[in-house]
C-alpha cells in the first residue's frame, strides 16, 4: 500500500513529458504509412460512392429526356404519316396548333395588360417604365422576401423584352476593356437563391459588371419565372452588359415535362396562358451564341463536325420555336407518307433504353424529314411600324435575307440544315474520343471530340469554348486539352449537397478564374462522409422507384434465367437482368449492396426475385385499380402521360374532359404499342372524378399516383455502406 501511494505521488510529481518519449524512426514511418493507406482508401471508398452516386442521378435524367424526345417523335410521326381524318392525328394538330399565336406586331392589343388593374391591397413590387436600377433591385428584394409580382407588371415586362430581343444577333458579340471582367453564368434551373447567392458575392449587373448568362434558366427548379423576371429586368436596364444565351430548355415543349409550365399557371392562374405563349415567343427570339474579343464562343450545349458560326449568325432564329419539333410544310414530300418510322416498343430497342434515335445525328431512319421553317411572323399585307422597321433594317445589315421567292426545295435544304445548327448548339456534350457521333444518351445533338473542338476552334479564328448543359460536381470542368470547359452554376442540382455551382470571372487576359460556392448552409455544415450518404440515399430512392416502375419485365426477365421456376437466380443473372431491363448502365453488381437486404440472398451468391421485388414497395394510391396492367402503365409512364395532359389542356385550365382523359390513353397506348381497353380507361376516369363534374384536374390526378417511397421500417433495412 505504501508502495502504491509512493508510485502515485512519484507520478504526480514526475509528470510525463511526451516530448521526451523517443520512437524509432522505422515504426513512427510505418505507423504514418498505415494512417495514409487507410485514409487513402477511406477517401477512395467515398469517391467511388460519389461517382456511383452521380451515374445514378445522370442516367435517371437522360432516360427521361431520352423519353421525352420519343414521344415527340412519335407525335411528329402522326403528323406526318396519318390522314387528316384520323383521330389522333386530330388530337396532335390540336395539341400543337398555332392559329392562336399572335403577330409580333399585336402584342399589345392581344396582351391588354393596361387593362389589368392592380388593386389596391397589392403589397409587391411596382415597375414603372423606363425601369430604373432602384426599381429593379426592388423586384429582386421582393423575390428574396418571396413577394410575387403582379400579371399586369410581368406581362409589361416580358412585352418590352420581347421588343428588345427581336432587334438582337443571333451571336452577341463582347468587349473587354483594361480593369474590366465578365462574369459569366451557366445553368440556373429555377434555383433563384443561386442567383442571389451570385449577385451576392459578385455584384449586381452594370456596365462596371457585365454578365453573361449561359441558357437553361427555368425547368425543375421552383422559381424560375423569378429568374427570368430578374434576369429581363438588368437586359432592359443594361442591354449591352447583360448577355442572354438560349438553352435546350428555353424550349415550351420542354417546358411541359420539366416543370415550368406548371409552375406559371401555379401562380398566375388567371394570366398564365397569356404569360406562357409570350414566353414561347421571347424564348426564340433569345440569341444562340455570345462571342468575347473575337477569342471566347459561349453557348449553352456545344458544336458538332457540321457547326457553322457564319450559318447560325445569319438564320432566323424565332422560327425554330421548339428545337424538338421543326415545322413542316402542309403536304410536303408525298414519299414521306409511304415511309415508316421504325416501332418504339421497349422489347424492339437493340440498343437499349440508353441508346435512342438522336434528333439530328441519328443513322438513317426509312425516310428523312424536310423540316422547313414556317414563321408565325410572316402575313402579307401587314402595315409596319417603327420598331419592325428598325428589326428589318438591323436584320438587313447583318445580311439577312428578308425575300420568299427561293427555290422551295433549296428552303427545305437550308431549313434542316439550319435546324441541325440549333439542335447541335443547344444539345450537345463533348467526349474524351476523338470523332462526332450521335448522342444516344441524351437523344438530341451529337457527342463531339477533342478534333472536332480543335477544327472548329481553329477555324473561325477562337481559342475556347464555354459551355453549360451539364451538371458537374465541382460546377465547371475543364476538357479537349482545355479548349472546351463546362459551367454549370445551379448548386444542389440533384439533390443537396450533390454538387457545388460555379460561376467564371473572365478578364482582357482571357484566362477563366472561378468561384464555386452551395447556396445551402446545412450543406456546407456536413462533413464529406455525411454529404456523400445523404445524396447517397437520395439517389438510391430515386432508383428504387424505377425499379418498381418495371417490376413486370424484371420478373419476366428473371424468369428467362430461372427455368425451373426455383424462384432464385445468382447475382451475375440478376444484375444483367436489371441492365438489360432498365438500360441505365449502372454498376449494378456494385449497388447490390444497396438495393438487395440480406434476408432475399443466402451465402451462396443467390437471391430470391419474388422476394426482392416485393420489397420494392411503394405507398399505393387512393384510387383503387382493378387493371394491374394500366397501374404499371401508369407508374412506368408518369411523365409521358403528363406531358400529354399539359399539351392537351390548351386553355391551361388544369381541367380535361372524360373524352380528352381518353384519347390521351389512346395516344399513349399507340406510342406504347400496347392494347389498353376504353372500358379500363372509363373505370379509371369515373374512379379518379372526385367531384363528379364530368372532367379532372390534372394536378389531383398526377398526384395521386406520384411514386413516393414506402416506409421501410417494416423490411429489413440494406447494410450500411461503411
Amino acid at each position: 500500500m505504501g508502495c502504491g501511494v509512493t508510485k502515485s505521488t512519484q507520478l504526480q510529481l514526475k509528470p510525463c513529458n511526451r516530448g521526451n518519449i523517443s520512437v524509432p524512426a522505422a515504426t513512427a514511418m510505418r505507423a504514418a504509412l498505415l494512417i495514409q493507406r487507410w485514409y487513402r482508401q477511406y477517401v477512395a471508398r467515398l469517391e467511388m460512392r460519389r461517382r456511383c452516386t452521380w451515374n445514378i442521378f445522370q442516367s435517371i435524367e437522360y432516360s427521361g429526356q431520352q423519353d421525352h424526345i420519343k414521344l415527340y417523335n412519335f407525335f411528329g410521326y402522326l403528323m406526318d404519316h396519318f390522314s387528316s381524318a384520323n383521330s389522333q392525328r386530330n388530337l396532335v394538330s390540336h395539341m400543337f396548333g398555332d392559329s392562336d399565336l399572335f403577330l409580333d406586331m399585336e402584342w399589345e392589343r392581344h396582351v391588354c395588360y393596361k387593362e389589368i388593374e392592380v388593386p389596391d391591397i397589392y403589397t409587391g413590387p411596382h415597375l414603372f417604365f423606363p425601369l430604373t436600377i432602384s426599381n429593379v433591385t426592388e423586384l429582386v428584394d421582393a423575390f428574396k422576401n418571396k413577394q410575387k409580382l403582379h400579371a399586369r407588371y410581368v406581362l409589361q415586362l416580358l412585352g418590352k423584352t420581347w421588343t428588345l430581343l427581336r432587334l438582337m444577333p443571333n451571336i452577341s458579340h463582347v468587349c473587354t476593356c483594361k480593369h474590366k471582367e465578365i462574369t459569366i453564368c451557366g445553368d440556373l434551373h429555377g434555383h433563384l437563391e443561386d442567383l442571389l447567392l451570385i449577385f451576392y458575392k459578385n455584384g449586381f449587373p452594370s456596365a462596371e459588371t457585365p454578365y453573361v448568362f449561359n441558357g437553361d434558366f427555368v425547368d425543375r427548379g421552383k422559381e424560375s419565372i423569378e429568374i427570368l423576371l430578374v434576369l429581363f429586368a438588368f437586359l432592359l436596364l443594361y442591354p449591352h452588359d447583360v448577355h442572354l444565351n438560349r438553352g435546350n430548355h428555353e424550349d415550351h415543349i420542354v417546358n411541359l415535362r420539366y416543370g415550368f409550365t406548371k409552375e406559371v399557371l401555379g401562380k398566375y392562374q388567371v394570366h398564365g396562358k397569356m404569360i406562357l405563349k409570350l414566353l414561347q415567343k421571347i424564348f426564340s427570339w433569345l440569341p444562340l451564341a455570345t462571342v468575347i474579343d473575337q477569342k471566347v464562343l459561349i453557348l449553352h450545349g456545344g458544336i458538332s463536325d457540321k457547326t457553322d458560326l457564319n450559318v447560325i449568325a445569319k438564320l432566323e432564329r424565332h422560327r425554330f420555336v421548339s428545337a424538338l419539333r421543326p415545322l413542316k410544310r402542309r403536304g410536303a414530300s408525298a414519299r414521306q407518307k409511304d415511309a415508316a418510322l421504325e416501332p418504339d416498343g421497349d422489347d424492339e430497342l437493340s440498343a437499349g433504353r440508353r441508346r435512342v434515335q438522336s434528333l439530328t445525328h441519328g443513322t438513317p431512319l426509312r425516310f428523312r424529314p424536310e423540316f422547313p421553317r414556317h414563321s408565325v411572323h410572316s402575313e402579307s399585307g401587314r402595315t409596319g411600324r417603327s420598331v419592325e422597321q428598325e428589326l428589318r433594317e438591323r436584320r438587313r445589315l447583318a445580311g439577312l435575307s428578308l425575300s420568299s421567292d427561293s427555290d422551295p426545295a433549296q428552303v427545305l435544304e437550308t431549313d434542316a440544315d439550319e435546324w441541325k445548327q440549333i439542335v447541335d448548339v443547344l444539345w450537345s456534350d463533348p467526349m474524351s474520343q476523338n470523332g462526332c457521333v450521335p448522342n444516344e444518351v441524351r437523344g438530341g445533338g451529337c457527342y463531339w471530340g477533342p478534333d472536332v473542338s480543335q477544327e472548329v476552334l481553329d477555324r473561325h479564328k477562337l481559342q475556347l469554348l464555354i459551355r453549360s448543359h451539364e451538371c458537374k460536381q465541382e460546377g465547371y470542368e475543364f476538357c479537349h486539352n482545355g479548349r472546351v470547359l463546362t459551367i454549370f452554376s445551379a448548386s444542389n442540382y440533384y439533390d443537396v449537397g450533390s454538387n457545388r455551382g460555379a460561376y467564371i470571372r473572365l478578364g482582357p487576359d482571357l484566362i477563366p478564374h472561378f468561384k464555386q460556392f452551395q447556396s445551402s448552409r446545412s450543406t456546407r455544415e456536413l462533413t464529406l462522409r455525411q454529404s456523400v450518404g445523404r445524396t447517397e440515399l437520395s439517389a438510391l430512392q430515386a432508383l428504387r422507384m424505377q425499379l418498381f416502375t418495371h417490376k413486370s419485365a424484371l420478373i419476366h426477365e428473371f424468369q428467362e434465367y430461372d427455368p425451373q421456376c426455383t424462384g432464385v437466380i445468382s447475382v451475375k443473372h440478376w444484375a444483367a437482368a436489371v441492365e438489360k431491363v432498365l438500360r441505365l448502365g449502372l454498376p449494378w453488381r456494385v449497388l447490390r449492396s444497396q438495393l438487395v437486404t440480406s434476408s432475399t440472398q443466402d451465402g451462396q451468391g443467390t437471391l430470391d426475385y419474388h422476394h426482392w421485388v416485393n420489397q420494392l414497395s411503394v405507398i399505393q394510391p387512393s384510387t383503387e385499380i382493378a387493371n394491374t396492367s394500366l397501374l404499371e402503365t401508369l407508374y412506368k409512364h408518369h411523365s409521358n402521360l403528363e406531358s400529354i395532359f399539359r399539351m392537351i389542356d390548351t386553355d391551361h385550365s388544369g381541367l380535361i374532359s372524360f373524352e380528352e382523359f381518353r384519347q390521351t390513353w389512346k395516344l399513349l397506348s399507340s406510342h406504347l404499342q400496347m392494347d389498353i381497353s376504353d372500358k379500363a380507361i372509363s373505370d379509371l376516369a369515373e374512379s379518379i372524378d372526385f367531384n363528379k363534374d364530368g372532367s379532372i384536374d390534372i394536378n389531383e390526378f398526377m398526384e395521386a399516383f406520384r411514386l413516393v417511397e414506402h416506409s421501410r421500417a417494416e423490411t429489413e433495412a440494406p447494410p450500411s455502406p461503411e
